[in-house]
């Protein structure tokens, strides 16, 4: 094996073991509150920057197709949030100045606010109804904080990915979903 096949390997290992430690450290009731709102709320809506937003793109996706009537703020096709809906921030630091500034928003209309993230005392902390929380690394170098040696935030938006599909997973187990029945939500203009 070459040099770069072992430091591949080794690379491997490392993040599937952060990955492991930080998802097996999310508290299992705030996944449960989160699947409780998710599965009252009449719709649910995501707000994220960069990457982190890339991930919760990702998890309203596969959420619509679990027929949750789900959207991203500030797409053209966005509906009116009310008092009936949820709004998930994805923010680690949760102090990024745009979904704090929405979440805002969202509670002055009466919707309920959840953040995903790993800092409890952040800016959002005001707004948030619920916070599901991944340990991960920020910018904010809390003390409790899992460390990483990934580049920046790339722990926490694979984790948030991750997290997204699991709470998919927990959902069809719950509702006795048919996953062979879930293609009728699928895009079929491919």
């Amino acid at each position: 094996m070459n040099d770069f096949a072992r430091a591949y390997r080794d690379v491997t290992a490392c993040v599937i073991d952060e990955i492991s430690k930080t998802l097996g450290s999310i508290e299992p009731e705030q996944s449960e509150a989160l699947v409780r709102e998710i599965l009252s709320a009449r719709k649910v809506f995501f707000i994220g920057v960069g990457r982190v937003m890339l991930s919760l793109q990702a998890i309203a996706k596969r959420w619509a197709h679990l027929g949750i009537d789900t959207h991203l703020v500030g797409e053209i096709t966005e509906p009116a949030i009310t008092s009936e809906d949820i709004l998930i921030v994805g923010s680690g630091s949760g102090n990024s100045v745009f979904p704090v500034a929405i979440a805002g928003k969202a509670r002055q209309i009466g919707a309920k606010v959840i953040h995903i993230g790993s800092n409890r005392n952040g800016d959002l902390a005001q707004y948030t109804d619920l916070m599901v929380r991944i340990p991960v690394r920020t910018k904010a170098y809390l003390d409790d904080e899992f460390d990483s040696v990934q580049p920046m935030s790339s722990l926490f938006e694979q984790d948030l990915l991750l997290f997204g599909d699991i709470i998919a997973k927990m959902i069809v187990d719950m509702k006795h979903l048919d996953l062979k029945g879930l293609w009728q939500f699928h895009a079929n203009l491919e």
